[in-house]
């Protein structure tokens, strides 16, 4: 699988821009705040529909004193597919595939599969467990619409018994609605409970041996799934915690508060590991989603690298370099240097100056 042009308008800070990408490795470089991340996050939209960056609306697509803006993007994996976004101020974004309208997100899902690995990622263990959470569920929706569409309809229930909560601590008349919200919630919570197990079991085994080499056979990394309950207690622990639920307006137990754990020798790398064993292990996380996406898949994920070799020491630059082989990759930098330009024979390079690809 790899892009093979790309085409924006008064998207972010790009006015209009128009790229032919290589199957190989592209390069971006540029001073910081030149529109380098903008592009990689137009690609990444084409793939889950949403930004990588946290927080975002589809308003802020949308380049200042403008109404409107585009994304056009030609995938080849067997067949070329055409996505195109189209970011409305005050509507919501309209996406086509083939110009056959998406009416649910995740028919979007698998007609293009990227990994992004930036800065952000790089502090994923010290992060807290809502963006470990945010990694396995963006992975997920990728390379199952099962998983997507449980993940959903689990937060449609999870707010509605919010608010339920929420009502009772006014009035108690619909007591009895918390026993069905437990029910459904309970049914949908444990099927996407055993495919996240399934998940960081298989992530796990790729990990290990991508951490094995980086660290020269050193350490052994493991990455655990730390579920805030199990399929046998969930529905009992939501039935026990009903009076602190209303106390506090929320679901105190289920799937939206499960994490990971990274241990590094045995040991929690959060804790006790050091900022290079961090990064190796989110490395080796990294590089686990491409080897899970291709045997899910079929096919090589592109890689968006947004400006992460620059945060990197040369050993752990050259462990994430030599493993991108033949994948499509896309990197931002703000200077080229040699090594970079080596990695592939299909090599391309861009520069980004104001919102402008030369």
């Amino acid at each position: 699988m790899f892009i093979n042009d790309l085409t924006l308008k008064n998207y972010r800070n790009i006015a209009d821009a128009h790229i032919e990408l290589s199957p190989g490795v592209n390069i971006i470089y540029g001073d910081n705040a030149q529109g380098k991340t903008n592009i990689l996050e137009s690609i990444y939209i084409c793939s889950c529909g949403r930004s990588q960056r946290s927080g975002v609306s589809d308003r802020d697509m949308i380049a200042f004193n403008e109404q409107e803006a585009h994304i056009r993007l030609n995938v080849v994996s067997g067949n070329t597919d055409r996505i195109d976004i189209h970011f409305a101020s005050g509507k919501k974004k309209f996406i086509s595939v083939n110009g056959i309208s998406i009416q649910k997100m995740g028919e979007l899902f698998g007609v293009l599969n990227t990994v992004f690995f930036g800065p952000q990622d790089l502090q994923l263990i010290q992060s807290g467990p809502g963006e470990r959470r945010r990694f396995m569920d963006m992975e997920l929706c990728q390379i199952s619409n099962v998983y997507y569409y449980n993940l959903k309809k689990y937060y449609r229930l999870l707010k509605q018994r919010n608010n339920l909560l929420k009502t009772l601590q006014k009035n108690s008349s619909q007591y009895d609605m918390l026993d069905i919200y437990d029910q459904q919630l309970t049914i949908t919570g444990i099927k996407i409970l055993e495919i996240r197990e399934n998940f960081i079991k298989r992530l796990n085994d790729f990990a290990a041996a991508m951490h094995r080499d980086i660290s020269e056979g050193k350490e052994e990394l493991t990455i655990q799934y730390k579920p805030d309950t199990s399929a046998e207690d969930y529905l009992s622990r939501l039935n026990k915690s009903h009076e602190r639920d209303i106390i506090l307006g929320s679901t105190s137990h289920g799937i939206h508060k499960d994490d990971i754990a990274f241990m590094i020798n045995g040991i929690n790398a959060r804790n006790f590991g050091s900022q290079g064993q961090q990064r190796s292990a989110c490395i080796s996380a990294k590089l686990a989603e491409i080897e899970l996406i291709m045997a899910e898949r079929g096919q090589s994920p592109v890689l968006l690298l947004d400006d992460v070799l620059s945060e990197l020491d040369g050993k752990r630059q050259n462990s994430l370099i030599k493993s991108i082989g033949n994948i499509q990759t896309v990197i931002t930098c703000t200077g080229i240097e040699d090594h970079i330009k080596k990695i592939s024979s299909e090599t391309k390079i861009f520069n980004v100056k104001k919102g402008k690809i030369l």
